[in-house]
């Protein structure tokens, strides 16, 4: 059993990825890999413990391709005997594979240590890694002294989700405290301030969650003021009357919480959590809800109080499913948290806005100097606290920017997983590029472009098929986990992209830019072609398109079948049109789609191919104004044998003039099955085939006069054919063996 885990730590970049997923690999050994302490820790764990104490920890896993060996440091970790496998896991008769140390924490502590924690098989167990302060320190070492029990910081069940953020050295977790799974918390541990907690068994606080991430975000200059964000799915109290539905959650609390002084002692007194909404608004004033929040990223901005929320969610409907992408900003997460609290009189009344006077210091509220003259939580009054305790939901829900998500993609068949977003700065201004995994392997780059720009707000520039991603992260490189392994992908590659400017401009990708000579990586600090200045004067380079030579192709169909004419164009937001020409002669018309001529991603597909359907076809990419002729398509459709009347083979021009001196190669086989096609008289597939045989043939057994005029045996189909060669060949030299006058000669005919 394997998972992925992933953290960048860059100057500008912080946590890109730490969620972790359980997979299918041999339980025999545990491998943990990171590039470099201080760019990218990438830890894919397999091991067998059974034991709650530390593994004996050997490494050794290779670099990933393209990566600086030197920087990469990778051991083999095996797990223990399997003598430790206690008598408690037999009674509990949990398999194999579930017994064994997931790692479900993993945070980079210091400059030489990391934090790690895992299942234990069954045992929740934490320790730190030392891993060096420098890129050259070789260092991979735990000390079994250093040991700590990890309840309240890893799930005991490796299928429980959990979520955990390490701010200085405080460790907050979203995390089921027990074996089966029925107690989930938030908990604060480690650090100076005591352990505290969510409410227990208080489904208005949480109902059975499904942890997604965690983060820390500032709300002023002002320490005191911090606050941590948890991002979870849960089962809602307020859509009972529906049945079991799912929504998606943000919970907020204070850093600074102490728990409170007679109530909720111990326990979270600031949690307040609101609804996540991602839906597409329908003309008829009814939303489509993608309810299953599946992974959250944290773009960081210029101001560290305001970054941007990027979010992936799917649909929870078995009849209609789709995934999106939404985005959210602080101050719509801040507006909600301020916003009237969720409020119900009793089990039979609804959810509506609580209307009564909320106490003071609001709850949700940090104890500070800032918003008030509490220096802790433990002094807020007796009715602060159980407003807190019985009013944990806001009733208006966060809202993403735009009203609609950002990006979706509906009836495909794959969902979103994992995203990751980076922030180019092209010429023309900043941009969002988001990698997004899937459930299928494959990684789509999607550019965020402002409205005003273009007509399309987002745009899909990429889609790279690699396998099952279970973690996406970057750091000047997209790195993707699977279960099996980590793959370095570039961030761009722009000569993809064609070499024609117009071209470039068209791809609209940011990394990008036109240099005067190719389409090439936009350097901010080196003269190249704005990357604007080039689209808005693109009628400067039209010529390139009429100047570039169409690429051609011949295809065959046989009467019946089907046929498909692919057309793919190197830009996706490209729109395809194909148009059809009989003859020379007659005008080019477009392709009319019908149940038998459908229009596929990938190309125009006939699925039932006649006569009339042979032509000319062309293959043309239209987009933002500009039109390109792509592949030009000649179709011939040959008709099935004895679909038409048979007619005598006539000697073709070529055969005549053959040189018996060639052998016969594919070269020779291509070049007379053309000849043969084109010739006017050959009209059924079977006259085309046997005339090429027949050539092969006669160049076979030219000059061999004691096996000329052996036909072999035993073969009914050979012989057919065998007396076919003679006859032609006997009106090709205009003579006989036997004295009877050739039957192809006219004037023997005639006698």
């Amino acid at each position: 059993c394997c998972l992925w885990s992933s953290i960048v730590i860059s100057s500008h970049l912080i946590l890109v990825s730490s969620h972790l997923f359980a997979s299918h690999v041999t339980p025999s050994r545990l491998i943990l890999s990171f590039l470099s302490s201080s760019t990218f820790l990438s830890f894919a764990v397999c091991a067998s413990s059974m034991h709650p104490l530390p593994l004996p920890w050997n490494l050794d896993v290779p670099a990933p391709s393209g990566s600086d060996s030197s920087h990469w440091n990778s051991r083999e970790i095996w797990h223990a005997p399997a003598s430790t496998f206690t008598k408690e896991m037999r009674n509990r008769e949990i398999i194999c594979t579930d017994c064994v140390n997931y790692v479900k924490v993993l945070h980079h502590y210091n400059r030489t240590h990391l934090y790690a924690c895992g299942t234990g098989a069954f045992h929740p167990t934490c320790v730190y890694v030392e891993v060096g302060q420098k890129i050259e320190d070789h260092v991979f070492k735990i000390d079994p002294s250093m040991v700590e029990d990890g309840k309240g910081k890893s799930p005991y069940d490796p299928r429980h989700t959990s979520a955990s953020v390490l701010i200085g050295d405080e460790l907050y977790a979203g995390v089921a405290t027990d074996l089966m799974g029925r107690d989930f918390t938030i908990f604060r541990s480690m650090g100076q301030r005591p352990s505290i907690r969510t409410e227990q068994h208080d489904s208005r606080w949480l109902n059975e969650p499904k942890f997604i991430a965690a983060v820390g975000v500032p709300e002023s200059e002002n320490p005191d003021d911090d606050k941590v964000f948890f991002f979870f799915r849960e089962t809602a109290v307020e859509a009972q009357g529906f049945g079991k539905v799912t929504y998606s959650r943000i919970g907020q609390l204070c850093r600074n919480d102490m728990g409170g002084q007679r109530s909720l002692v111990n326990k979270w007194t600031t949690f307040l959590k609101a609804r996540l909404v991602c839906s597409v608004p329908g003309n008829d004033g009814t939303e489509t809800h993608f309810d299953e929040l599946r992974d959250v990223f944290l773009l960081q901005t210029r101001d560290r109080k305001n970054p941007l929320i990027y979010t992936v969610f799917t649909t929870s409907s078995s009849v209609f499913q789709g995934s999106a992408v939404c985005l959210y900003t602080m101050n719509d997460i801040r507006r909600a948290f301020l916003g009237p609290f969720a409020h119900k009189e009793g089990p039979n009344f609804q959810w509506i806005p609580f209307q009564g006077k909320v106490p003071y210091p609001r709850p949700g509220m940090c104890p500070s100097k800032t918003f008030g003259s509490f220096e802790s939580t433990k002094g807020f009054p007796d009715n602060v606290i159980q407003f807190a305790r019985h009013h944990p939901l806001m009733f208006n829900p966060v809202t993403p920017l735009g009203g609609r998500p950002l990006f979706l993609r509906t009836g495909i068949p794959y969902t979103f997983t994992q995203i990751t977003v980076d922030r180019v700065n092209a010429a023309d201004g900043h941009y969002d590029v988001m990698f997004i995994g899937t459930d299928i392997g494959s990684v789509l780059k999607v550019i965020s472009v402002p409205k005003g720009s273009w007509s399309n707000t987002e745009l899909l520039l990429e889609e790279l098929q690699l396998f099952k991603v279970r973690g996406v992260c970057m750091c000047q490189q997209l790195y993707v986990g699977s279960d099996t392994g980590v793959v370095q992908v570039p961030l761009h590659r722009c000569s993809m992209y064609g070499k024609a400017c117009a071209e470039c401009c068209l791809a609209r990708d940011p990394y990008c830019a036109w240099d005067g000579h190719t389409c090439t990586r936009y350097l901010p600090n080196t003269k190249r072609y704005s990357f604007s200045h080039t689209c808005h004067y693109m009628a400067l380079f039209i010529h390139m398109y009429s100047g570039q030579r169409v690429l051609e192709k011949r295809l065959y169909a046989v009467d019946g079948s089907s046929s498909f004419l692919e057309c793919i164009p190197k830009s996706l937001q490209a729109q395809i049109t194909w148009t059809y020409q009989r003859h020379p002669e007659n005008s080019r018309e477009e392709v009319r789609l019908d149940d038998r001529v459908l229009l596929t991603e990938r190309g125009l597909l006939l699925r039932r191919a006649v006569r009339r359907d042979g032509g000319v076809y062309q293959c043309h990419a239209m987009e933002h104004g500009f039109t390109q002729t792509i592949l030009a398509i000649t179709l011939e459709i040959l008709p099935l044998a004895g679909s038409a009347p048979s007619a005598p083979i006539p000697r073709s021009p070529a055969h005549s003039h053959v040189n018996h001196g060639q052998s016969t190669n594919q070269k020779l086989w291509y070049r007379d099955f053309m000849q043969l096609v084109d010739h006017p008289n050959l009209n059924t597939v079977d006259q085309i085939c046997e005339q090429v045989w027949s050539r092969k043939h006669s160049l076979s057994v030219k000059g061999s006069p004691d096996t000329a005029n052996e036909a072999p045996v035993h073969d009914p189909l050979h012989s057919k054919k065998w007396k076919h060669l003679k006859e032609v060949r006997k009106g090709r030299n205009r003579r006989t063996h036997d004295g009877r006058p050739a039957p192809r000669s006219p004037r023997s005919a005639g006698k």
